[in-house]
């Protein structure tokens, strides 16, 4: 690995959806998720950081130091556990046994500076708890880690419009349903158009692990990497729900300093979004709308870069 990152990043991102569902909520039988207060779309960061996860486990699968911890099907105490038996470190040893000058407390479980050690292995082996931290506390107890890289909800530029249509089935599923006839009835739902909008922050203090600090160690090319899983990520997520997704802007303001050299919202502050069609019609497409960035207004010590 490479040494960790320098400088603090802000970001804006947008993307774009049309005729699909871009996040389904599961407590209002899979519709897409709504502000209802004010009808905009919503999109949450754990659905965002899952296509990050999916694209670099599609990737970058057979390459050490980019394994992906929370993934489908994954038991995660047995990741935890499997990290300490690489490690060499034997958490089955009976509780007579000296640790730290302690006896061991539980059967299976770490303790002392075994945790920092199975938290740091942990953060070296997989990119996610490098990248957007975890909670390992549980099983084999790898500790907890925060991580650098946090993005908000995605929100919708104006208000979205949840459709709800019917569908049917010819085949059945069962003997006894193949007896009743007819077809089987189901239910989609789509957005006709929608832009989000989503906001994120990088600190190189979090990611800094060097004379002993306690970062999870992301370092340049797992920024790279991240910027790469952004930029690209709808394209291997394609389903018929999602068929017509994608990232329209990335804009990146770069920091001369590892803590910052202006705050996070006077920087997104700088970026606007209008229409530019009639506002009296609804939106269809990414061409409805302007996005313009005041770059004349970009405090010193920070650097706009434009990804996308």
């Amino acid at each position: 690995m490479s040494n960790t990152i320098n400088n603090r990043y802000d970001f804006v991102l947008f993307f774009d959806v049309k005729d699909g569902n871009p996040n389904g909520d599961p407590d209002a039988g899979n519709l897409p998720r709504v502000d209802p207060e004010t009808g905009h779309g919503l999109v949450t960061d754990v659905c965002l950081k899952r296509k990050v996860r999916n694209y670099v486990q599609l990737f970058k699968s057979n390459e050490a130091g980019y394994d992906i911890f929370v993934k489908e099907k994954a038991i995660l105490n047995e990741s935890i556990r499997k990290g300490y038996e690489e490690l060499g470190i034997d958490l089955n040893e009976p509780p007579e046994a000296k640790k730290d000058g302690k006896e061991r407390k539980t059967k299976g479980e770490a303790q002392g500076s075994e945790i920092d050690k199975g938290r740091q292995h942990m953060c070296k082996t997989y990119y996610d708890v490098r990248t957007f931290g975890a909670v390992m506390s549980t099983g084999a107890n790898a500790g907890q880690v925060r991580g650098p890289v946090q993005l908000t909800f995605a929100r919708s530029v104006g208000q979205v419009v949840p459709l709800e249509y019917s569908i049917t089935r010819v085949a059945k599923t069962t003997e006894e349903r193949a007896e009743t006839g007819g077809s089987e009835m189901g239910r989609k739902f789509t957005v006709p158009y929608g832009l989000y909008c989503c906001y994120g922050f990088i600190s190189a203090a979090i990611a800094d692990n060097t004379n002993g600090k306690n970062g999870t160690g992301f370092n340049q090319k797992d920024l790279e990497l991240f910027w790469e899983a952004l930029l690209n990520m709808f394209e291997h997520d394609r389903s018929a729900a999602r068929g017509q997704m994608a990232t329209r802007k990335l804009i990146v303001f770069k920091h001369d300093s590892a803590l910052g050299n202006a705050p996070a919202h006077k920087l997104f502050e700088l970026v606007k979004v209008k229409r530019s069609t009639d506002e009296t019609k609804p939106t269809r497409a990414f061409s409805d709308y302007i996005v313009e960035i005041d770059r004349g207004s970009v405090p010193t010590g920070v650097i706009l870069e434009e990804k996308i």
